[in-house]
């Protein structure tokens, strides 16, 4: 399954044991930074995490406090992250490369983890996190030279949506099996670029990784089309079959397998959390139009049968409904 969820608080300790826990819980979340309670006489402050494959996400409540990154106190490989913070409550002041950004409940900021910055929070606040490993969105065409911090609106549209998905990722990730994680943590992060790629701020619009970026989220948004096919997606983006298969091969896989590995990682997911679905309705659902080929497939990717995930998670349904 994947990580529990692991909660910290800095209740009943003294103000120099407060300070020294949160600077430490910071440190492992995604690097070191500096701690000041400002004026208080107190840090009172509560930490929930939890991991969603090699994503972390993070419920934050804390009193008045200013934290900072300075090039000083650590360097750029201490902090390989970009963080999406989601203000739930009270206002903050964030603060990098001379730009000044205040956050208020439903505002959502994107920012590069590593450089410099610093967030004030002169009352208590809360949060919701998501810690993304920069690797992770390379690969997505994330351009780290030109990623300024961006405030986006999370009360309509795709903010929104992606932060809904955050908060029901968090309360259900200690179900999730390892391959669910990795499907759920890939969808995550596509939700969460949707907001910044219509804010045009780290995805470049032209070249090879632009062109990969449009077709995974073409056909992660038509996988449930059985008649989802190479012919469909060049006619989407603009390209030749010939391009299209040279982007996929690159990265080590096929147009073809890129359809059938997603699709049953959105099968094995959904066998594992709803219990009212019969294998094949799922498999049906997900684009597949042959209930034994489905099984061949998965059998050959899982290494193992889709009863037995059925079976697994749900062994009170009666046969005939696996």
């Amino acid at each position: 399954m994947a990580d529990r969820i692991c909660s910290l608080s800095t209740s009943g300790m003294t103000s120099k044991q407060q300070i020294q826990c949160w600077i430490d819980a910071l440190t492992d979340l995604c690097g070191k930074f500096d701690v000041d309670p400002l004026e208080a006489s107190s840090l009172e402050g509560r930490i929930n995490h939890t991991g969603v494959s090699r994503l972390k996400l993070c419920q934050i409540e804390v009193s008045q406090h200013r934290i900072a990154h300075t090039t000083s106190s650590s360097g750029l490989s201490d902090h390989p992250f970009v963080k999406i913070l989601f203000q739930t409550y009270g206002v903050s002041y964030f603060e990098q490369d001379g730009r000044h950004i205040e956050l208020t409940p439903g505002d959502c900021l994107a920012y590069d983890v590593s450089c410099p910055h610093t967030i004030v929070s002169p009352a208590f606040t809360r949060h919701e996190v998501v810690i993304v490993p920069k690797e992770l969105l390379h690969e997505r065409g994330f351009r780290f030279h030109k990623m300024s911090a961006c405030k986006l609106s999370a009360r309509t549209g795709t903010g929104r949506i992606a932060h809904d998905f955050v908060h029901a990722a968090f309360d259900e990730a200690a179900k999730l099996s390892p391959n669910s994680a990795a499907g759920v943590a890939d969808t995550l992060i596509d939700l969460l670029l949707l907001p910044l790629r219509e804010a045009d701020t780290i995805v470049d619009c032209s070249g090879p990784e632009a062109m990969y970026v449009r077709a995974q989220f073409f056909i992660r948004e038509h996988l449930r089309d059985p008649d989802l096919c190479i012919d469909q997606i060049s006619a989407e983006l603009g390209c030749s079959k010939r391009y299209l298969h040279m982007l996929f091969s690159e990265r080590g896989t096929t147009v073809s397998d890129y359809i059938w590995q997603a699709r049953l990682q959105n099968c094995r997911q959904e066998l594992e959390m709803h219990a009212g679905k019969t294998i094949t309705d799922v498999a049906f659902s997900w684009g597949f139009s042959s209930s034994s080929h489905f099984s061949r497939v998965f059998r050959k990717y899982f290494g193992v049968v889709p009863s037995s995930i059925h079976k697994a998670q749900h062994p009170s349904l009666p046969t005939a409904a696996r």
